[in-house]
Parts: C-alpha cells; structure tokens; sequence
C-alpha cells in the first residue's frame, strides 16, 4: 500500500495569505490598458519596434497565466470547496477580458504584408520570435475579423467555459456506490483493476450506473461544447471538425489520418489477438468490459509504496540521462507533486506548465499499482519536458501535443525497462510485459477509438443535437470495433462515454497519446539499435528536442534520428514494436 503520499505546495505561484494574485491583475490591467495603445498600429513599425511589443505582450501573458494556473490548479485540488471554483471563474473571467484587449497583437503580426514582415526579420529581436510567429502566421487564414475575435475571447468563460466549468464540478460531485458506501470516481476507476472479479464487476456497474444517471446532463454538455466548436469551425474555414485541433498540434491532417488509418487497420493484430489471449488465461470465453484491465491470474497485483515508485522513476531517468533525474528529483522534494486520492479532487493526471519563470505541477490519484508507477513516469515526463523548455520563453515554450505526448510516453518506457530489467523470473516478466502492452493497448488503440468517437460524434452532430442514447450507439460501434470480438460489450458500457473529460475540455485531444506512443516506439528502437558509443549522442540530441520546446515542428524534430512521421510505414513501425511485445507473451504464456 501507499506511504504518506505528497500534496503540493502553491506557494511558488501565490501565497494565499496575501493579496499577490489581486496585485499582479492589476499591475497587468494597467500594462495591458498602455499596450492597447498600439491596435490598429503595427503595420509600418520596424522590426526592433515590433520586437518590444511583442516582448511586453509576452511579459503580460505571462503574469495572466500564472494567476490562471493558481486558480486552476486550487481548483483541481479541491472542485467540492464552493470558493475555489468561484475564484478560478473569476479569474478567467478577469484574463477573457485582458486578452480580447491584447489580441490584436497576435491578429496583426499573422496578417502583416508579407515584404513588411522579411523586412523585419532583419532585425534579430525580432528574429528570435519567428518560430511563434511562423505558427501565428500559418493559421492567419483562419482568422476572424478583429472584434469578432475579440468578442468571442471575451464570451468565453460564460460560454464553453462555463460548461466545461458544470462538467467539472458535476463529475466531481459524483459519488459510487461501493460495499454498502459510497467513494470518488477516481476510487471506482482504481477498483477496475482489482484482483477480486467480484469487485470489478461491482465497480463497473457502479461506474455505468452512475453516469448512466447523469447522461442526460453529459450528453446536453457534449452536444453544447460541439455546437459552439462547429459554429466556430464553420466561420473560420475549417474543412473538418479535427482540422482546428491539428494546426493547433502543428501537424497537417494527411498525418493524423495516416495514424488513425494504421491503428485502425492494425486492431485484429494487436488488440483483439491480445485480449483473444487474456481471456483464455483468464479461463474466460470472453472478456467482460469490467475485466480488461484485470490483473492476470498468478499476479500478486504488487503495491508500490509512494518511496518505491519515487526510486523507480528516479532510476529510470538517472540510467538513461542524470540531467533529467536531476529536474525529476525536485518535483519529489520541492512539494511539486500532489498524489492523494480524496474526494472534490479532480480525477485522473496531469502536469501543468504553469508558466516558465516558475515550474510545473503534477497531479495524480496514487494508489500503488504498477499502473500508478507508470503514470507517475509519464507525468514525470511532461514535468521534466517542461522544465528543460522553459528557456524558450512563454510564447515558444509550449509544445504541440504530439511531442508533449512524446516525452511523457518515452518517460513511461524508461520506466517499464526498469522494471523488466529487475527480474529474470519468467513468471514475473509475463506479468509486467501484459500490463506494459495493456498500457500500449490503452494509448494507442484505445486512443484512437475514442478520436473514432469524437469524429462519428461531431460529424452527427452537423445535422442536429446527438441524444445519450445515439452517443450510446456511437460509443458501443468504435469500441466493439477496437476491443474485438473477445471483450463483451453489453448495455452496461453503453453510458461509459461519460466519464473521460477529453471530449469536454479539448475535443480531438485524444490522437495525441497514440501519436505520441507510435512516435515514441520508433525512438526507442531507434535507441536501442544504437551502439554503446552512439547512444550518447541519441541521449543529447533527445533532449534537445524536449529543450527546443514550441520552436520546431514534429517533423524537423524528428530529423536527428532519421525518422519521417508523414510515411505510412513509419506508424505501422511503432505498431510492429506492439505486436512484437505480444509475440514475446505468447512464447512465455
């Protein structure tokens, strides 16, 4: 079981005690009032000029997000405390307005006349911002007229905000019944990966009941969040619902569609052969919904205390590159980490960046599995990720999804080596092979059926709302069509859909971790092949594609170790590693 496990400490962002937070908002209503002296002013300003503003623009960023980044992540500590929501609300309601005040500055630089804008990357401060700039200008085609943009920054916290803001606080108001009590949607999830099939049944049924009870209110969020998402496609040009989301991941839809076609074409090879398996050493036909993540028989389904999981991720980044282990260490010993289970808690993980003159947080509900492990290495992996960016700067520290995903995911397998690397056991290495390739499973075709979702979904939802029962038979299609014939999908699972926050907070969010995971998979093998002599080289220039943070595309990072994510064959290669992995099993089994 776990030991003391950490809460965090936001004192590096704000003080709760004092006024710091109410300071800086108006320290940058003030700069943001002076800088909005320049709208409508840009075209004809020098490089230099241009230059400045953007460097006060940045500054003033910077300040807002990290009072949002406080407020939020209060938030996610504790949604149930009535005073954390209200001041997360009143915050983005504060930044809404700063920002639709400041957003000429992004609308004008995208749209400077070409000749004006080489003109001014001339000059070298000007220069050092092209890589943002380079991106602002890519999707300049897409913008709107100034006041509707400005117009609809500042809606959007009593718009989409506000339904994101119900989702939230509704899910984790949500109580399970479970053993004649009731707990947290993040207990009834851990609960899916008990020993006892009793127990998993139980807290399947408690899982779909719940949101089945709730669905009405989910489905309405859902066909909300979509509509306000088509509105805003349709004016701004976009061909397809997942387009937005790609440009915003600096990837073209040729890619994303190359990915989701291989997983898609690679289901029966990968994940309805291995599940075809777990429930014949389950001594099952098939498996039930509840049971897929089921810790296979003879597992002694270990506990890791908080200080084991600590070592663990700590060696695995300290094997492969002690630069890294030194980042990871400080979220362990400078309160970065908050890793209880508790109710009003927000469920699942994540590392927030907050903003590069402080550092990330990382979020979790640790409960000890070796699951718990590996999501502690893969948030580990975006926290050190983001450290090693913040030099960029806030504009060009950010990284697209599908190399955020890369980090985390690649933090993970060093992780599942240490492991592997840690018994000779034949018995054992059967176990942790099964759970590395359910997590695979887990992030690439399951990944990849709800983006199968999303898509289905939105595109219905062009024609008119999508009922709980229609997003039921939407859900019910891609799952059945990824899972496969041997996991048994009955009117219990029909509900599921409810639970993952992805489709509320960042439709078409989800393709990102199977991008990331085939991506990662095509470097570790790239890795390994590599001689004892040439694996430092791989190691440095690693983390500099962690280091170049927003500054360059997917493709041009992936140069360095001669890869080309925009070949078909390069996601069937990252495919290949899954299906080899299985291969391995089935010769232990």
């Amino acid at each position: 079981m776990p030991d003391s496990l950490p809460s965090w400490d936001l004192s590096d962002l704000y003080d709760d005690k004092g006024t710091a937070a109410q300071d800086d908002l108006a320290q940058v209503q003030q700069r943001a009032k002076k800088l909005a002296e320049f709208s409508g002013k840009l075209t004809g300003k020098t490089g230099d000029e241009l230059a400045g503003i953007i460097t006060e623009y940045q500054a003033i960023s910077e300040i807002l997000s990290r009072i949002i980044s406080h407020a939020d992540l209060k938030f996610a500590a504790d949604m149930a405390e009535a005073k954390n929501g209200q001041y997360a609300q009143d915050m983005r309601e504060a930044a809404a307005t700063l920002t639709s005040q400041l957003l000429f500055v992004e609308l004008e630089l995208a749209t400077l006349a070409e000749e004006h804008y080489q003109e001014a990357l001339k000059s070298p401060a000007f220069y050092a911002f092209q890589p943002w700039l380079r991106r602002l200008r890519e999707g300049a085609k897409y913008q709107l007229e100034p006041r509707l943009e400005q117009m609809l920054v500042e809606r959007s916290p009593a718009g989409r905000g506000a339904w994101t803001r119900l989702f939230d606080e509704t899910a984790a108001s949500l109580k399970f019944p479970f053993q004649g009590g009731e707990v947290s949607e993040a207990e009834i999830l851990n609960q899916l990966t008990d020993k006892n099939p009793e127990i998993r049944k139980e807290a399947g049924l408690s899982l779909s009941g719940v949101m089945a009870e709730n669905q009405r209110l989910f489905a309405l969020i859902l066909n909300v969040i979509a509509k306000d998402k088509e509105v805003d496609d349709r004016w701004r040009g976009f061909e397809r619902p997942v387009s937005s989301r790609n440009l915003a991941n600096d990837v073209d839809d040729k890619t994303v569609d190359a990915l989701s076609d291989a997983v898609n074409a690679r289901t029966g090879d990968i994940a309805h052969r291995y599940y075809q398996l777990k429930a014949g050493w389950m001594g099952m036909e098939k498996l039930n919904w509840w049971d897929r993540n089921a810790p296979l028989a003879g597992d002694d389904d270990k506990r890791f205390s908080w200080s084991e999981a600590r070592e663990i991720v700590l060696q695995a980044f300290a094997d492969f590159d002690p630069e890294m282990a030194d980042i990871a260490k400080k979220f362990f010993d400078r309160g970065w980490i908050d890793a209880g289970v508790r109710s009003g808690k927000a469920s699942g993980a994540f590392s927030h960046p907050t903003v590069p003159s402080v550092h990330p947080y990382i979020l979790m509900n640790y409960d000890g599995r070796a699951r718990d492990v590996m999501t502690l290495a893969h948030e580990m992996g975006h926290g050190v990720h983001q450290v090693l960016a913040s030099h960029n700067g806030y504009l060009m520290s950010d990284t697209p999804l599908t190399l955020a995903e890369t980090a985390s995911v690649f933090a993970e397998m060093l992780a599942f080596r240490v492991l592997l690397e840690s018994t000779d056991n034949p018995a054992n290495r059967r176990f942790l092979l099964a759970g590395k390739i359910e997590d695979m499973l887990n992030t690439v075709v399951r990944q990849i059926a709800f983006h199968n979702f999303e898509t289905a979904f939105h595109d219905a939802r062009r024609s008119g709302e999508v009922s709980g029962e229609q997003l039921g038979d939407i859900w019910m299609d891609t799952q059945s069509a990824a899972l496969g014939p041997a996991v048994r999908l009955e009117d219990s699972y029909r509900s599921v859909w409810a639970y993952i926050p992805h489709f509320v907070h960042s439709p078409f969010y989800v393709y990102a971790y199977a991008f990331g995971d085939c991506l990662v998979n095509a470097l570790w093998q790239s890795y390994q092949n590599r001689s004892d002599d040439a694996r430092p080289q791989f190691v440095t220039d690693y983390r500099g594609l962690l280091a170049a943070g927003g500054t360059v595309r997917y493709d041009s990072a992936l140069q360095p170790f001669h890869l080309d994510a925009t070949r078909p064959e390069f996601w069937h290669l990252g495919l290949d590693m899954v299906a080899g992995m299985i291969d391995e099993l089935e010769s232990l089994s």
